[in-house]
């Protein structure tokens, strides 16, 4: 792959940090890097965001044609043991250059790689982090977005560095436990529980309702033409923006979702109320966790019955009775989680300036962000100016 291949490993740097010390190593090619990245997949923390597959696909189908790719492997100074794995690409932005999280809008979360649960603390992650910073080619700034508090239980070092600060964006997820035909009742809200039993018989009425996953390439496709229909229809409608109206975004879905079938990784599942289609869910499963990351929904099929609420209450049945224990319902403040019962956390952002350049850029991000803060703040202001975007969204599609 020509934009994930080539270029020299850079010298090995040195963070320091009382005690703390860790050395850093650059790769710009996967070829370099898979079988550290391997075995700290199989062998320690990561979200499904970070699998190899699913970021190699980020780096083939979505890096800009003049970025470059950087992941930095992180070792213990004193023993040589890895210590976590950072995938991050360089790209040309308005006269500068700035560094990112290899994502591209298809990663929820910006989360290392975890060799191990060894506790980390604010000295130690920004010891590591120094180190990071150390090998990085010349650049005008950091801008990492969606960084969760904690991998897997443990301590995200990204989110306890000094420099990062809460961000706009929430989390939301529920621990599952217990037997999955008592879980709705057991771990939701109990009028979430009384509405989805509810909308379960109404739906029953059109005919035998059933999850089914997609186990084919056949399905997927199949599957994922009707969740791409069924998005786009709901978003044009409300006049939201959704990243599946890009071309190749939707390559690299469809692709990770085919390559997906060889271990379940990815997988899409339709609820189907007799031959009709209500609701179709793109889901990626790693280590324990379902990451609920794509919904189309066919709102319209029976009046006042939500299709997406109860395609999420049987996908959580199905996900307990795998043995998963949590379910992630990704990011957003959407009422719909809070009336689940799921619990909710704020995701971090380190958006730092190493040059002067990168000053400026710095500085209008965080005041765009205090702008949101300010009018989400103000729920007259807020629907107002919401009401406006998807008007000109509407119009504009």
């Amino acid at each position: 792959m020509s934009k994930a291949s080539g270029g020299p490993i850079s010298p090995i740097a040195v963070g320091v940090a009382a005690a703390v010390r860790y050395t850093a190593r650059l790769h710009t090619s996967f070829d370099t890097v898979r079988p550290p990245w391997q075995r700290i997949e199989a062998n320690g923390l990561c979200t499904g965001h970070q699998r190899l597959a699913w970021v190699e696909g980020i780096a083939r189908r979505l890096m800009p044609e003049n970025a470059d790719l950087l992941i930095v492997e992180v070792d213990d100074a004193a023993t040589g043991a890895p210590a976590m794995l950072l995938p991050l690409m360089r790209r040309r932005a308005l006269g500068h250059y700035v560094v990112e999280w290899l994502s591209r809008g298809v990663c929820d979360y910006s989360a290392p790689l975890l060799a191990d649960a060894r506790p980390w603390t604010r000295q130690s992650a920004d010891a590591a982090w120094a180190a990071v910073c150390a090998v990085l080619p010349p650049t005008d700034r950091v801008h990492i977005v969606g960084i969760p508090q904690q991998i897997h239980g443990v301590a995200n070092p990204l989110a306890l560095l000094s420099v990062v600060r809460d961000s706009i964006q929430i989390a939301s997820g529920l621990a599952m436990d217990g037997e999955p035909e008592t879980l709705i009742k057991r771990i939701c809200k109990s009028s979430f529980a009384k509405n989805f039993h509810k909308h379960c018989r109404r739906f029953e009425q059109l005919g035998k309702l059933d999850l089914v996953e997609a186990d084919t390439p056949a399905l997927v496709e199949a599957h994922f033409a009707t969740l791409l229909e069924l998005r786009l229809n709901r978003f044009r409608e409300l006049g939201r923006f959704d990243l599946l109206t890009q071309a190749l975004v939707v390559d690299f879905y469809r692709n990770a979702a085919l390559q997906g079938l060889s271990d379940g990784s990815v997988r899409l599942f339709g609820l189907r109320a007799g031959q009709a289609y209500l609701a179709v869910i793109y889901v990626v499963i790693m280590k324990g966790t379902l990451h609920a990351l794509l919904l189309g929904i066919d709102q319209d099929a029976v009046p006042n019955v939500s299709p997406g609420l109860t395609t999420i209450g049987k996908l959580m049945m199905w996900a307990r009775a795998q043995g998963l224990d949590y379910f992630d319902l990704s990011v957003g403040s959407q009422g719909y989680k809070q009336h689940i019962g799921a619990s909710s956390a704020v995701l971090g952002e380190l958006c730092q300036a190493i040059t002067l350049r990168g000053t400026g850029a710095t500085a209008y991000i965080k005041l765009r962000a205090k702008t949101e803060v300010f009018v989400r703040s103000r729920p007259g202001l807020y629907k107002a100016v919401h009401n406006v975007m998807c008007r000109l969204r509407r119009l504009k599609n």
